[in-house]
């Protein structure tokens, strides 16, 4: 009964989420991801049928699994594209390095105006880097976890609706320049959208979600104990 539940699920999740591309190709907006429409709708699931989050995330599990792989494969686009980030190392590092700080910084000014409690302030202070080392973070500096991984989900869905208007706004052409803001500040989500992209921004993304995470991991309990 548990397997059989557990396949419900799965196969559910992935139902959902193949609809949601099939949309997305229809109507290409930012606002229509298939990441962010799937989990809308999945949360519209679970509350109408009153599911509860336990009983979904026996079969949610198994995809979660499929996480660490995933971003693995990343390494990919990441070995093809050497060259290009040999020549430009000295802007990547310049700029992940100050995209760090900013995303650190931003939660905790933020969190400070709300007045929001310490522990929810030291959630927010890994909520640009991937999930693992988010809730890892978290842990070593007094956060709570797995408020950290919903405030990583929110900043990835975020960070990639957003992305495309920022930089038109912002005149920002390049893919270089396109996969390093997308990487530093969406992580894993941003970096799979802008593998979409091209290769190259794909790339960028990737290396800035892998310095950011070690930057933000040196950093971020610094900071924290410095201000705090």
């Amino acid at each position: 009964m548990k397997i059989m539940m557990n396949l419900v699920f799965l196969l559910l999740t992935i139902g959902v989420y193949v609809g949601s591309k099939k949309l997305y190709k229809r109507y290409p907006y930012p606002y229509m991801l298939p990441l962010l429409i799937s989990t809308i709708a999945m949360i519209i699931i679970l509350l109408v049928f009153q599911i509860p989050y336990e009983t979904y995330a026996l079969g949610g599990k198994w995809l979660e699994m499929l996480l660490g792989p995933a971003v693995v494969a990343l390494a990919y686009p990441l070995y093809r594209q050497l060259p290009m980030l040999k020549n430009n190392f000295i802007p990547i590092i310049t700029s992940v390095s100050i995209g760090a700080i900013i995303g650190i910084a931003s939660g905790l000014l933020l969190s400070k105006w709300m007045g929001l409690e310490k522990e929810l302030i030291y959630s927010l202070v890994p909520k640009s880097v991937t999930t693992p080392v988010a809730m890892d973070i978290a842990t070593t500096i007094g956060g709570i976890p797995p408020l950290s991984a919903v405030l990583v989900m929110v900043a990835g869905i975020g960070g990639v609706v957003t992305a495309p208007y920022l930089f038109k706004w912002c005149k920002i052409v390049h893919e270089i320049g396109k996969g390093i803001g997308t990487g530093s500040a969406a992580h894993a989500i941003g970096t799979a959208k802008a593998l979409e992209n091209s290769e190259k921004e794909g790339a960028s993304s990737s290396v800035a979600m892998t310095l950011s995470a070690i930057i933000v991991s040196f950093i971020g309990p610094f900071i924290v104990f410095l201000f705090y």
